[in-house]
């Protein structure tokens, strides 16, 4: 399949790629782009162009197949300076999340139109990496260097409302993306394009470069490429545009030859694979996770309920004890303050959080669950008391999880009557924060058991790694 195709609508050409599942810039994609833009631009009917992507998201960032291989023309740069040197207007038409290479795509366009779920974003930092594509020239043009350092140093995608706000977009669709897409370049053809390499870079104390290097050294402990970020946004204060590209390129090509950048990518890979088991197939069934119990109220009971309820789950948090329980709420509670204090929650969001949550000392309270996690103290018999009594309680169907760090999850799941329910989800400490999750399959634990387990994880905002069921399984053993 050709992944990029041109069709005129009336004056306007539309490029779609499509690149399932992502859009990702594969050589295809970027010879197909750049092809289809000088067909565009030499069209003497064609009066403006609109860069569009089937499926679900506009494009995702690089090819990770390409991640370590020689780089093959044409490079993304010279795609984005063909895009920007074009002579008809071009509008990119964003939905989904365009990130890393697919937002530089965006900035290389002259005018920007995106649905209202869409975001958008440079996370090459996650990779040790800075934009190397244009990005730290582009973004600081348009948006101010401090909020392009911001963007770039976090690499957190940046949804519609508040790019339209930073005027990182020039508009967001109502209606259907494709047809106010079209309609918007239509209306562009008056304006004629704007290109963002001939804007200024707007005027910044200097010391804010300074004042967020001290403030990187501090928070990334030594990293390299969030200190290029900087260096290339100063850069674009103090340069050119093609000097700036220029420079860019070489701290780009410093920060790929780092064996930082090497060990995150290791990362990144590593924890895409660990999502690839033997038996589980992608299609493989998912329960539905709406509600969850959580047994014990103690420190790590209560950073579960706390992350679950953070997904959007309805938790119950059951103890046998009246001062765990309100010790465990007011975890919770604390919790949710310091999310306040930080930035990371509203208000609003943390009372929505809690309309969803109760305590409880009645298993009664746990039929209606979908999972319920088991957080009780390491002992084999106090587990297994927990699960008899979850086996006559819980609806039939629902997920039995322990968070044993050691013990036999078949032992424990021997004590009921569904084994094929029952699986260990081990959260580390603090489970609100710790990005591990180990998923212990038993010997008759369900293939859709364990499905659902790597959903929740993700859901989570948690790597879930499938592991065996012996003492220790993988973390401890190797802690200890």
């Amino acid at each position: 399949m050709i992944p990029v195709s041109i069709d005129r609508q009336g004056a306007v050409a539309v490029i779609t790629v499509k690149n399932p599942p992502v859009n990702a810039l594969s050589q295809l994609v970027r010879r197909g782009i750049l092809q289809c833009i000088c067909i565009a631009d030499d069209d003497r009917d064609c009066g403006a162009i609109v860069i569009a992507c089937e499926g679900r998201t506009f494009i995702a960032g690089a090819d990770i197949k390409e991640f370590g291989q020689t780089p093959l023309e044409p490079y993304l740069p010279d795609v984005i300076s063909r895009i920007e040197t074009c002579q008809k207007p071009v509008v990119a038409a964003l939905h989904g999340t365009a990130l890393g290479g697919g937002l530089e795509i965006a900035l290389g366009c002259h005018y920007r139109i995106a649905d209202s779920a869409a975001a958008v974003g440079l996370p090459e930092v996650h990779l040790g990496l800075l934009p190397g594509a244009s990005g730290t020239q582009r973004l600081p043009r348009l948006v101010g260097p401090q909020i392009a350092m911001d963007m770039m140093l976090s690499g957190k995608p940046v949804k519609a409302p508040e790019a339209l706000e930073i005027r990182l977009i020039d508009r967001i669709a109502d209606g259907d993306l494709l047809s106010e897409s079209i309609a918007f370049a239509e209306e562009c053809m008056d304006r004629g394009p704007r290109r963002i390499r001939d804007m200024d870079v707007p005027n910044v104390e200097a010391s804010v470069f300074e004042v967020t290097r001290k403030k990187i050294e501090r928070r990334t402990r030594g990293l390299m490429s969030p200190g290029k970020i900087v260096d290339a946004v100063e850069i674009s204060t103090k340069t050119g545009f093609d000097e700036g590209c220029a420079i860019e390129r070489e701290l780009f090509l410093e920060c790929m030859a780092s064996t930082q950048s090497s060990g995150l990518r290791h990362v990144f890979f590593a924890e895409r694979e660990v999502t690839k088991v033997p038996g589980v197939e992608k299609d493989t069934p998912r329960r539905p996770i709406d509600k969850v119990g959580v047994i014990g109220a103690g420190t790590m009971g209560a950073g579960i309920a706390y992350a679950c309820l953070a997904s959007g789950a309805e938790v119950v948090l059951l103890d046998n004890d009246d001062h765990g329980l309100a010790r465990g709420e007011k975890n919770i509670r604390g919790l949710y303050a310091g999310g306040i204090q930080r930035g990371k929650i509203s208000e609003a969001g943390m009372k929505a959080g809690l309309r969803r949550f109760k305590t409880s000392q009645d298993y009664g309270d746990l039929t209606d669950m979908d999972l319920v996690i088991e957080a009780v103290f390491e002992s084999m018999a106090i587990k297994k008391e927990v699960f008899v009594a979850l086996d006559k309680a819980v609806k039939p169907g629902a997920i039995l999880a322990t968070n044993t760090s050691t013990l036999s999850i078949d032992e424990i799941a021997a004590s009921t009557g569904r084994p094929q329910d029952v699986i260990g989800l081990h959260f580390f400490s603090p489970a609100h924060v710790m990005r591990l999750l180990e998923i212990i399959r038993g010997r008759e634990t369900a293939i859709d058991v364990i499905a659902t387990s790597l959903a929740l994880a993700k859901r989570l905002n948690k790597i879930g790694v499938v592991v065996g069921n012996c003492f220790g399984f993988v973390g401890n053993r190797m802690l200890h």
